[in-house]
């Protein structure tokens, strides 16, 4: 059971691992809370809360991804 496990997660490409697509979605985060708190844009201000949104979904899909 545990070899078929591996591998089928070695299938998965290296760009579709854990790691890598965490590391964007959290960065999509911490990019929406820049733009929340930024003083100079509305526009920014206003595409925060969806930045942060799919920020946030990605990274709850993507902690079911193999590592």
């Amino acid at each position: 059971m545990t070899q078929r496990t591996a591998n089928c997660s070695s299938r998965w490409p290296l760009w579709l691992r854990r790691g890598p697509c965490e590391a964007v979605a959290m960065v999509l985060i911490g990019l929406g809370v820049v733009m929340l708190m930024q003083p100079l844009s509305v526009l920014l201000y206003g595409y925060s809360f969806v930045t942060i949104l799919v920020g946030t979904l990605g990274f709850v899909i993507v902690s079911h991804f193999p590592d």
